[in-house]
């Protein structure tokens, strides 16, 4: 398959994506991988590939995809090409909730010496380590991240990097309780929709949408919240966008929980499936934490009881745990730091311990300076 060639299939499968026929789409890229000897083509491939996959909330695939879009760029031997290979990889990371190693290649991306393409990616850098540092519970690191981010969108005049970011920093004030900013923000992001995203991917309305919807339902304004989260999950369901179905139905259930409505439940129950589907843990784990809030208020103790069980067999699963002092992280605010190895601790543990290895696989780089 020659240069034109590939250009042309790979610009057929965007014009089928943007259609929704995502099958059709994928299966024209992965001709273009089979046929296409022109590393710049099968470059651009991956690319397509790897946003097809991340919006269908299959990270492992995206990952796959991203570790072979970097051996391509390798072989191209462009540092731009290799800049934003790397920064798929942060994505893929980040979305598997492995922060340490998303703060890693973002890093990595950061000083790659490439071109002006490569310093444009800057800003998406930016926003992919300020979304693992909140991974993190590194509310500072995230916050000046995502300040860096916005710089870098205005300057750059960058509308759609601007709308992500706005979207992030909603999740970042509603992790911090501060719901009138946590609302500010993606109703920002759903004006950059409105006002410059004619030609965008519907994912970004969606995007705002939700967040909205997660903060107007912290601010007891349910009908507004329901509004907002009923668009939110049409385009998901319209996109085949799982993981963004699974926190759409996550909201329903926190609004009808907080009406005191019987639907909590199902929409709850349907979260977890899809969930467990997408192999989204973090997903299943807020579920099941959802979960354990219904039946509380409902007395029922036994599903209680057998949630309670589920949520702490996915927090081991997921490593959740302090090697050290054998707490849970993720259930409340604490600083966190990864070791080289991306085992996870508590801050104040590793100060005040002075240990000189890891105590969960007993490497011994503990050292200052780690990610």
């Amino acid at each position: 398959m020659g240069q034109d060639q590939t250009k042309q299939q790979i610009e057929k499968g965007l014009r089928l994506y943007r259609s929704n026929e995502t099958t059709k789409a994928l299966l024209t890229w992965n001709q273009v991988l089979l046929k296409s000897r022109e590393a710049p083509g099968r470059f651009r491939a991956l690319g397509c590939l790897i946003t097809a996959h991340s919006e269908m909330g299959q990270y492992q695939d995206m990952m796959r995809l991203a570790l072979g879009q970097t051996e391509v760029a390798r072989q191209m031997g462009d540092p731009d090409a290799l800049t934003e290979s790397y920064l798929n990889l942060a994505r893929s990371n980040e979305k598997l909730c492995q922060f340490a190693k998303t703060i890693a290649y973002c890093k990595t991306c950061l000083g790659t010496q490439g071109g002006s393409a490569g310093l444009r990616l800057n800003g998406q850098v930016c926003l992919s380590m300020g979304n693992a540092y909140l991974g993190l519970s590194a509310f500072q690191k995230a916050l000046e991240c995502f300040e860096k981010a916005l710089r870098y969108a205005h300057s750059n005049d960058d509308k759609m990097l601007e709308c992500r970011v706005c979207c992030s920093l909603g999740g970042f004030y509603i992790q911090l309780k501060d719901y009138e900013k946590a609302l500010f923000f993606p109703c920002k992001a759903a004006e950059l929709v409105t006002d410059y995203g004619k030609g965008w991917s519907l994912k970004y309305k969606a995007m705002s949408q939700y967040h909205m919807a997660t903060a107007y339902r912290k601010l007891c304004r349910l009908n507004d919240a329901m509004d907002c989260c009923e668009e939110s999950m049409k385009i998901a369901l319209q996109h085949r966008d799982r993981p963004l179905q699974a926190l759409c139905l996550m909201c329903f259930a926190d609004i009808h929980r907080q009406s005191s409505n019987v639907e909590s439940l199902q929409a709850v129950r349907k979260a977890e499936e899809v969930a467990e589907e997408v192999g989204n843990k973090l997903l299943l784990l807020k579920a099941h934490c959802l979960c354990e809030a219904i039946y509380r208020a409902k007395g029922s103790l036994q599903l209680l009881r057998d949630h309670v069980v589920k949520f702490h067999e996915c927090m081991e699963d997921m490593e959740l745990y302090c090697g050290m002092c054998g707490e849970s992280i993720g259930d409340k605010n604490s600083q966190l730091q990864a070791l080289p190895c991306s085992h996870l601790f508590h801050l104040k543990c590793l100060q005040s311990n002075g240990t000189r290895g890891c105590p969960n696989c007993r490497r011994s780089s503990v050292k200052p300076g780690y990610v």
